[in-house]
């Protein structure tokens, strides 16, 4: 698949979903809290701050929740997501942040030139070179400004890949970028404050029922092409006969990338 068809699917596909988005993210929702609490004691300097991909802003507002007074810009491509990020954070809600709907494969627009922060949560992996992109937001960041990322990386879904290679069909899982080469380029650029990759499962009764909640995120396109429903079956079957967690179900494990560096003063 083409990057703009790729690009297109992935908008449309969240636009469908942006209503019922925040629903099913829990874990975007944990990962952007542990995010924003490794922000909170930043020595930001003078200049702007932005939450790039914000969709609905769980990142922004888990921000201004823990650092009251810091409002960040969302920018995403998919103006639904930023409609509806206007609810609470768990039981307690923060101001509504500016909005701009953009396109991150375009670079960052000129408002955010010598920005003092840069932060992004589950946005980085969905862009078209994703590391070309990340050396980029490094260089818009302002001397002493810092970029705080979270991102899943290559080593996700290593029951999905199990599971479809028992079975003899294609793992449809968005290919993801790897975390040394991401992490190779922000050491090429900041000085790092927190350089960590994490892991994080969650657990369902069955493999299909994952797929199903990450379709109903918004979050299933893909350039690898669908299975047909006898290929979803042997997946099924397969997954099945994989471990189960202790007390039954399935697991679906994301390896994530955590970044929070400073571009080194002048």
């Amino acid at each position: 698949m083409q990057a703009a068809a790729l690009q297109q699917q992935v908008r449309a596909s969240f636009e469908r979903h942006a209503a019922r988005y925040e629903r099913g993210a829990a874990l975007q929702r944990g990962v952007a809290w542990r995010l924003a609490h490794h922000c909170r004691a930043l020595p930001l300097e003078e200049g702007p701050c932005a939450d790039l991909g914000a969709g609905t802003g769980l990142l922004s507002r888990a921000i201004s929740l823990q650092r009251p007074g810091l409002q960040l810009l969302r920018l995403d491509a998919c103006p639904a997501l930023l409609d509806h990020g206007l609810g609470p954070l768990g039981a307690v809600s923060a101001p509504p942040a500016p909005t701009l709907t953009w396109d991150l494969n375009q670079g960052l627009p000129p408002q955010l030139e010598q920005a003092a922060l840069l932060a992004s949560s589950f946005a980085l992996h969905w862009l078209d070179r994703p590391t070309d992109q990340l050396e980029h937001w490094c260089r818009m960041l302002r001397p002493a400004g810092w970029l705080a990322l979270a991102l899943p990386t290559a080593g996700s879904f290593p029951e999905w890949r199990q599971a479809a290679s028992d079975a003899g069909v294609a793992c449809t899982a968005l290919p993801l970028p790897e975390a040394g080469e991401l992490a190779a380029v922000a050491e090429g650029h900041l000085r790092l404050h927190r350089l960590q990759r994490l892991r994080f499962s969650r657990h369902a009764a069955t493999g299909l029922t994952f797929l199903r909640r990450i379709s109903g995120l918004g979050a299933g396109a893909s350039p690898i092409p669908g299975l047909r429903p006898a290929e979803w079956r042997r997946l099924e079957a397969h997954w099945a006969r994989l471990p189960d967690r202790q007390g039954g179900g399935k697991r679906l494990s994301w390896e994530m990338l955590l970044v929070v560096g400073q571009k080194p003063p002048p």
